[in-house]
């Protein structure tokens, strides 16, 4: 067997880390009795070459340097000490661990009962330890070479009033693209190609927004009914780019220099990259859960328990588990992690997942995290969002986070869905919406960019869904419809699901683009979910985090595209580029008595308080004075039935760079006599001035 030689090394920072003579590694696990090294020789492995208690141990971090070791072994950690659930302690000497700081896993897609600390099905439940080895089986770390050539390329740093953000699945994106090459279908190869980055720009895009990239591990109960969790919203691996999308029968190296090599041709091209990150709970589940990782090292450092009852978990996410942010050794492995994407990887910005749960402190107090992340110097460049709500009590706080975060706006998402299926009284949750949500984030010195809008997301119905059925269709799940939410806000136009009647398809197709009209024209930060553009469709399914299959994968075949609505959408996003009044910081005022009002009624003079309190005023239009760059603007929006007459405002010329109802016409005059009739289900944008022509060529070339 081949010996290894251990100095003391030092405890930071935690984690792997090269030196001149081999390898310091540093792991927090501040009650276990000691902790195990197993160092194997390479990913195949299943016994290891060596092994060897660390002695070394400060505050709560057992350290040391071994000697020789080089990138390409792998390691996991054995953590020795009581298990009584009962208390809190899980410790399992028998299950391989791997260090949360690894920065590439192997090993991250294998199920057994070993991998759990108790016996399943014994009567006792998780209170009867598990004495099986799982060396053979239990993910590993791989050492690797953090090194990169960027070619000098730095991060493009987008102001927040240019961006707009295409949220999307690295593999659901790029697996079926016909332009691709085969082997690179499906990976961050095929994010970072030429094709992706043409078809992002040619949407505007200047973010991509990806779902979870971190190394994940399925939930047991998904792999034993041979699904896997697609969306991977369950990390295993906090420093580590998820495997599952890099180049088939690529090392754990490749797999880093793949990600990296994606990253930087999309910041070639002035492209941002923004990581969905889950540092609220972990794939370890609840007190059933598998024993991978954080819960044998130190479960009552990195977890939130029950303060009655130790033995189960506090779970505020609906995953089983909360991770415990006002731990030290948790916060610093969170802020840790951001450091190490930020600085090695170049990411751009982070939108964390029920970052609620992240505020929560140990007895109703707050988690120092907000203060931590806000005066670290290495993370003020990158972009911050909050998904702002979890599932435990005063779970929902949408506008709460400070200044200069953004959150997703489901009152933006809710309030533009209701307003287009016709609600009874949407119009002032509407407009309020269009003019930056101003009620949830104007206080605290916050900007319109605060608000992150957005009509779907991976989660829930997908844009053509919306106007597609009534009610969710999740039986491929395997849950019998249970699973997902019934708050969708949606409305079928006539028929559940696919029809062919050419009345409810018009009405489909007048209503996408009315909605993508709604997202392009907001005051705010846009985002766009992969494919709504398009026309994709999940069958109904809005919950599809199990779907690894055509139901979530983007069709790129042409006959299964809307070329209309991808058409439409490049114009409403070029125009929006194209205008100052969304980089401006003001947000505009929703009241219908202001004296600067921009709400306008049929009649082309503001809405009177009387109509704005009407329950079915569903045509209305917006008006935007010419400023020293832009010319007059005016949009119009009809979610009526029946066509809608707006006098036009003023005497000037007034030329219609867009209409929903006619989508590939353009630069047009409206009607001689001062009337814009304006087609059911549709929203028109008119511009008036000297660059109002220029800029409408601009836009139409743009739909090509």
């Amino acid at each position: 067997m081949i010996h290894y030689e251990l100095q003391a090394g030092s405890p930071f920072p935690r984690g792997p880390r090269w030196t001149t003579n081999g390898l310091n590694l540093a792991v927090y696990s501040a009650e276990a009795e000691a902790l195990e090294l197993c160092i194997y020789e390479n990913e195949a492995a299943t016994t290891p070459e060596w092994r060897a208690l660390i002695p070394w141990r400060t505050h709560g971090v057992f350290h040391c340097e071994i000697l020789g070791l080089r990138p390409g072994r792998c390691y996991g950690l054995r953590a020795h000490g009581a298990y009584d659930p009962a208390h809190g302690l899980r410790f399992n000497a028998a299950k391989l661990l791997l260090d949360p700081y690894a920065r590439a896993v192997a090993r991250y897609d294998v199920i057994d009962d070993a991998l759990f600390g108790y016996r399943r099905f014994h009567a006792d439940g998780d209170l009867h330890r598990d004495d099986r080895d799982s060396g053979a089986i239990a993910p590993l770390g791989v050492l690797i070479d953090d090194q990169f050539d960027w070619q000098g390329m730095q991060p493009p740093q987008v102001p927040w009033g240019d961006t707009i953000i295409y949220e999307a699945h690295v593999s659901g994106l790029t697996i079926q693209h016909p332009a691709l090459p085969p082997e690179q279908r499906g990976c961050y190869a095929g994010l970072g190609h030429p094709a992706m980055i043409e078809y992002f720009k040619s949407l505007s895009i200047t973010a991509v927004e990806l779902l979870p990239v971190h190394q994940h591990f399925t939930e047991p109960f998904l792999s034993w009914r041979k699904r896997r969790n697609y969306w991977g919203y369950s990390t295993l691996g906090f420093f580590a780019p998820d495997r599952r999308f890099a180049r088939n029968g690529s090392s754990a190296q490749e797999a880093v220099i793949e990600f990296k090599t994606m990253v930087r041709n999309l910041h070639k091209a002035g492209i941002e990259v923004i990581l969905d990150v889950v540092y609220n709970h972990s794939c370890e589940g609840d007190q059933l859960g598998p024993t991978l990782s954080l819960r044998g090292l130190d479960n009552r450092s990195y977890y939130h328990l029950r303060h009655d009852t130790p033995r189960f978990y506090a779970d505020h996410t609906g995953c089983g588990n909360a991770l415990r942010m006002s731990s030290p050794p948790m916060l610093q492995l969170c802020m840790d992690s951001l450091r190490y994407w930020a600085r090695e990887m170049q990411i751009d910005g982070f939108r964390f997942d029920l970052a609620t749960t992240m505020l929560r402190g140990d007895h109703g107090e707050a988690s120092p995290f907000l203060q931590t992340l806000a005066q670290d110097p290495e993370l003020s460049r990158c972009k911050m969002i909050a998904e702002p709500w979890d599932l435990g009590r005063d779970g929902h706080r949408t506008g709460r986070f400070p200044a200069p975060w953004s959150e997703w706006n489901d009152s933006y998402r809710d309030g533009v869905r209701r307003f287009w299926r016709r609600d009874r009284q949407s119009l002032g949750g509407f407009v309020t919406r269009l003019a930056g949500s101003s009620d949830l984030f104007e206080s605290g010195q916050r900007r319109p960019h605060a608000s992150v809008n957005f009509i779907c997301a991976h989660d829930g119905f997908t844009l053509a869904d919306l106007v597609s059925y009534n009610s969710k269709h999740n039986e491929a799940n395997g849950e019998e419809n249970r699973d997902g939410t019934e708050h969708n806000l949606s409305w079928n136009c006539g028929v559940e699901g696919p029809s062919d009647d050419a009345h409810i398809l018009e009405r489909r197709r007048r209503s996408l683009r009315g909605l993508i009209a709604s997202l392009a024209f907001s005051l705010g930060a846009p985002m766009l979910a992969a494919g709504d553009e398009r026309g994709r469709s999940q069958q109904g399914n809005n919950n599809a985090y199990c779907q690894d299959n055509e139901i979530s994968f983007l069709d790129w075949d042409p006959a299964a595209c809307d070329s209309e609505l991808l058409q439409w959408t490049r114009r409403c996003f070029k125009l929006r580029r194209r205008l100052q009044l969304y980089r401006a910081d003001a947000f505009l005022p929703p009241e219908p008595d202001s004296a600067s009002s921009h709400w306008i009624s049929l009649r082309g003079d503001p809405l009177s308080e009387r109509e704005w309190k009407m329950p079915q005023l569903f045509a209305f239009g917006a008006l935007f004075p010419a400023t020293q760059n832009d010319p007059e603007l005016l949009l119009l929006f009809n979610a009526a039935r029946r066509r809608a007459p707006f006098r036009l405002p003023g005497d000037r010329q007034w030329l219609v760079c867009l209409d929903s109802a006619a989508p590939s016409n353009g630069a047009t005059a409206p009607a001689a006599d001062g009337f814009y009739r304006l087609a059911g289900y549709s929203v028109a944008a008119l511009l008036a001035g000297e660059s109002a022509a220029a800029i409408i060529q601009e836009v139409k070339s743009a739909g090509t």
